[in-house]
């Protein structure tokens, strides 16, 4: 019975199997093409064999202002009774609709067709909608241009004409392919293909940069090349000339996509092949991606640990070290080798986890979670906890889970440590969502192979070794915390005091990001004064003190006037806790000349005026995404814009800021234009409007790489 029945299907699943195999795009079983009169507009479709559109499915309107349509004239179209629609009407292989236009308004308007169709195997697609710009032509006043229609200037051009494919022999085992893509249109990364016809010579996948993300409806998270892609690809053997096949896939922005494209090349040798050129720049977050991409799970993890030791390095990680330090001595117990090596683990594996679950949840959906957890709100109800950790140290109170929870804690572990580990995984958790969160390349490159692959397994696991290569350094310190701190008694009660301090800095630290600059350099100023204090910078001292109280009242008398200093260069307008009398030097003056001036915008519609007026200018333009709450921003516009080098560089670039401060709608869209994951990044175009991807800037650059940086970007 069974082979009779695949005896019975055999013609149809003959039929049907190439459908089956790899159904079309709506894209590529529908395309359209459209003519225009002066009175008429006519959409001619194009539907691929084994697929069929609904009469009663489509419609076409304009919200152009000035402009009006009748009604559509359609043909009958064949009867078909629908499983879902009940009676309709199918169009198979072609059909032309015309819609009367009876108020022309401009001459120029969009037209938006909204159609829905099926394949013949039971694929049916969702509602469509196309726009498409059309241009009416001038009311005839001769017969001949009545009766001619006019293209419409919106028309799809051949793909020949779009998508343009060199080939070059840059060496005797390594082929460079470089697609040349017309403006408007896009090629997708993962449609290219190349095969040798030469025999006695095989071809490896060719190696291709990391594309700009795209939402692809059916396609789902894909990467596209606009105007160049240039890719390489390893050689086995040799014939002259090479013979390859090259396939590619690619469409028009908001229209049609184009069938697979193949094209045969003849390539000449590698002795006859001209000097290579130089390999085009790749920009560190994009080269991470690509190797987080193709590389193994392990090396991807050794990779990003490798990465998070280098991280740590950087100043936005250094206060994680105070605060580890604060939790293993406000421990208040005999500190032991063990014991502080243990809290360590805790902290960096809290770090680490957080750091992994909030990283890729955020690449996954899109989203900025650094500037989610840069809130007031959030900074500010972290910096009461610093406060809460520093009256703490200082005596006033002890902070410890409830007596229930640490007494049930107590009875599983049998020891009454729990809280202590509680706490310090709860604080490694903060640090990774607040404290640490530096925006650089390799961190950038992991959240893009993230948002761009859909693998938020391997990325999630990517980040967490990112997180505990950061933790390195933390370990090493809780590892020798029981040799270098002191043991319990009087010195551990002055250390805990020392450490409060450093907790109160750490909260001026947090809330100077969301306070008025004249208020952080005041609460600087009382900070240091009442550290000075501490160490008795005002008391007596005696013959008989020793030369530790005389080197603590030293440094507190230096705090002291830090203090007196920030005091008054506050009063004075000024604004850098390491610059305090700045404004009584002309400090502030010379470097308020010194800085860059940034024109502001704050929507995708104002950069696209900018790049618009760059352009008919001939002028590279340069975008800076900037925060108040991002250090690494604040530390370019203080230690590296200003730098002669730098000015210079940028002497005919047209400068742009985009203030993501406020994380608002408009902030989101300016963001996910680029598919940028925080400030600082910094964007170059060139003067054709196009941006320079491969110059992209992440994080903090010292003024000469930047501006060295800079003239390759802008040349």
């Amino acid at each position: 019975m069974k082979r009779l029945l695949i005896t019975l299907l055999a013609p149809w699943l003959a039929a049907t199997s190439a459908v089956a195999a790899d159904p079309l795009r709506p894209e590529q079983a529908f395309r359209y093409a459209i003519d225009s009169t002066a009175d008429a507009v006519t959409v001619r479709w194009t539907i691929e064999p084994d697929y069929y559109l609904y009469r009663e499915r489509m419609s076409y309107a304009t919200t152009t202002p000035g402009v009006v349509l009748g009604d559509a004239d359609m043909p009958e179209g064949k009867p078909y009774k629908d499983e879902f629609f009940g009676e309709m009407h199918i169009f198979r292989d072609s059909v032309d609709v015309r819609i009367p236009v009876i108020e022309r308004g401009q001459g120029s308007f969009e037209l938006e067709i909204r159609s829905q169709g099926c394949a013949d195997i039971g694929l049916c697609y969702p509602p469509q909608k196309w726009l498409a710009g059309v241009t009416l032509p001038s009311k005839p006043t001769t017969l001949a241009n009545l009766l001619a229609p006019v293209v419409s200037g919106d028309q799809p051009l051949p793909p020949e004409q779009v998508f343009q494919v060199d080939a070059e022999l840059v060496a005797p085992d390594r082929l460079r392919l470089i697609w040349t893509v017309r403006s408007g249109y896009y090629l997708y990364r993962d449609s290219i293909k190349v095969r040798s016809l030469s025999p006695g010579v095989s071809l490896a996948e060719p190696q291709l940069p990391v594309g700009q993300p795209k939402e692809d409806e059916y396609w789902g998270k894909t990467q596209v090349y606009y105007e160049e892609a240039i890719g390489e690809v390893a050689v086995t053997g040799s014939a002259d000339p090479l013979q390859i096949e090259v396939e590619y896939q690619g469409c028009k922005e908001n229209s049609i996509c184009y069938p697979p494209q193949k094209l045969q090349l003849s390539v000449a040798t590698a002795a006859a092949a001209p000097q290579a050129a130089a390999p085009a720049p790749v920009s560190e977050q994009d080269a991470f991606a690509a190797r987080m991409a193709t590389g193994s799970l392990a090396m991807a993890m050794l990779l990003s640990f490798i990465a998070g030791l280098g991280l740590s390095l950087l100043p936005c990680c250094w206060p994680m070290i105070p605060i580890l330090s604060g939790i293993i001595v406000g421990d208040g117990r005999e500190i032991t080798t063990r014991r502080s090596f243990a809290l360590s683990v805790v902290y960096v594996l809290g770090m680490a986890a957080v750091y992994a679950a909030a990283g890729a949840a955020a690449a996954a959906a899109g989203q900025q979670v650094q500037a989610a957890m840069q809130t007031p709100w959030v900074i500010g109800g972290v910096s009461l906890l610093f406060i809460a950790m520093a009256l703490s140290m200082f005596g006033l109170f002890e902070l410890a889970l409830p007596a229930p929870i640490a007494n049930r804690l107590s009875a599983v572990s049998g020891r009454q440590k729990s809280g202590t580990y509680l706490g310090a995984a709860v604080m490694g958790a903060l640090s990774a969502l607040v404290v640490s969160a530096c925006v650089a390349p390799p961190l950038v490159g992991v959240l893009t192979f993230i948002a761009q692959t859909g693998d938020v397994a391997r990325g999630g696991l990517a980040l967490f070794a990112m997180g505990i290569g950061m933790g390195v350094p933390l370990l090493v310190i809780g590892a020798s915390g029981g040799k270098l701190l002191p043991k319990a008694g009087p010195w551990m009660t002055a250390v805990k005091t020392g450490f409060g301090f450093v907790m109160l800095a750490l909260a001026v630290w947090m809330a100077d990001r969301v306070l008025p600059e004249v208020v952080a350099m005041l609460a600087y100023a009382a900070l240091a004064v009442t550290a000075g204090v501490f160490l008795g910078a005002f008391s007596p001292l005696l013959a008989e003190s020793g030369v530790v109280r005389r080197v603590g009242q030293g440094a507190g008398l230096l705090l002291a006037l830090y203090g007196a200093a920030l005091l008054a260069g506050a009063l004075a307008g000024g604004t850098n806790p390491l610059q305090p009398l700045a404004a009584f030097t002309g400090g502030v003056t010379t470097q308020a000349e010194a800085k860059l001036t940034f024109r502001r915008i704050k929507t995708v519609a104002d950069l696209d005026a900018v790049l618009a007026e760059a352009k008919a200018a001939n002028r590279s333009v340069m975008l800076d995404f900037y925060a108040d709450w991002c250090t690494s921003c604040i530390e370019m516009e203080r230690y590296t814009f200003p730098e002669p080098a730098v000015r210079d560089s940028l002497a005919d670039v047209v400068l742009l800021q985009a203030d993501v401060t406020a994380n608002d709608d408009d902030d989101k869209d300016l963001l996910q234009r680029f598919g940028i994951f925080g400030p600082p990044t910094i964007v170059f175009f060139g003067p054709d409007g196009v941006e320079r991807r491969n110059f992209r800037v992440v994080g903090f650059k010292a003024a000469e790489e930047f501006a060295a940086h800079v003239r390759q970007a802008v040349s």
